[in-house]
């Protein structure tokens, strides 16, 4: 009677009603990615619940230095961000230092490390080889994320990939997703990585709700070349943007609803590409709330 009653529990609870609870959970925990740009830090005062964990990317244009202010904007603002860290744009272990210092100073407690898209100049090829040296200092960090790429990299072979992955993810506390517009692709993916022996949680990363005039606001932003190697790899963010209402990060998530949390793999949470469209994700966030708590 006791095996079938707790069978009958975990039943229930991987079926719709609890999926739905674990979508809001999801949602109400999700993270927003925002650009380092002028404006960002108004926008996300404006809009952004300080509940709301931020990371801030790091753009070859615009350097480290625009990525760790707009992290000590932020921070002193009562907001958790994570800075990305970009490899390729850290020129050598004094530079690191210098920067971890800078974050400690800021409290930060959270990175994001990546190999980013500068063109190699340093001491640090690749994200594994910055880990390493971070490391090797006496960090803050207590949580720090890694990509995956459940679609592939347009540069990079599956194989490398895992392998990569499987290496890095001893130095990190978590996985982002590259964006992905598949939930069963995202879900073989997590799946497969889990197989590979790597157990960390996994957020998934999707786009916010945005429409194409702001990306093409962004893209201008960014630069073209920058533009042309974000775009690369994310296939077909283009075709679903460039429709007359803008993306809609619903169908995925519904597409996702009973995977989080799921045996199998390790799907834990939602990176949300904001591209600073950050009005328009947390009102199409507020409402998917809405709309969950009336279905409960």
């Amino acid at each position: 009677m006791v095996e079938r009653g707790a069978a009958a529990r975990g039943a229930a609870a991987r079926g719709p009603a609890g999926a739905q609870r674990r979508l809001r959970a999801v949602l109400d925990g999700a993270g927003y990615e925002v650009l380092p740009f002028g404006g960002t830090a108004e926008a996300v005062l404006a809009h952004v619940p300080r509940s709301v964990p931020l990371t801030v990317t790091a753009s070859p244009s615009r350097g480290t230095d625009a990525t760790l202010a707009l992290t000590e904007r932020l921070s002193a603002e009562g907001y958790r961000v994570a800075p990305h860290l970009s490899a390729r744009m850290v020129p050598d272990a004094a530079r690191l230092r210098e920067v971890v210092e800078r974050l400690r100073a800021a409290g930060t407690t959270s990175v994001f490390v990546v190999g980013g898209d500068a063109q190699h100049a340093g001491e640090f090829p690749d994200a594994r080889s910055l880990l390493q040296a971070l490391h090797e200092l006496e960090h803050p960090f207590t949580d720090i994320g890694i990509a995956g790429y459940p679609e592939g990299h347009a540069s990079l072979g599956r194989d490398v990939l895992e392998r990569s992955l499987a290496q890095k993810a001893p130095l990190a506390h978590h996985v982002v997703t590259q964006v992905c517009f598949d939930a069963g692709a995202i879900t073989a993916w997590a799946r497969e990585v889990a197989a590979l022996g790597v157990h960390l949680p996994v957020r998934v990363g999707v786009p916010g709700a945005v429409g194409r005039e702001k990306l093409l606001r962004i893209s201008a932003g960014i630069g073209v070349g920058e533009s042309a190697r974000f775009l690369r790899k994310q296939p077909g963010l283009l075709r679903r943007f460039f429709t007359p209402r803008g993306y809609d990060p619903g169908p995925v998530l519904a597409g996702l609803a009973g995977q989080f949390d799921a045996p199998g793999h390790h799907l834990a949470g939602l990176h949300v590409f904001t591209f600073n469209d950050v009005a328009g994700t947390e009102a199409w966030r507020q409402d998917a709330l809405r709309r969950l708590d009336r279905h409960r």
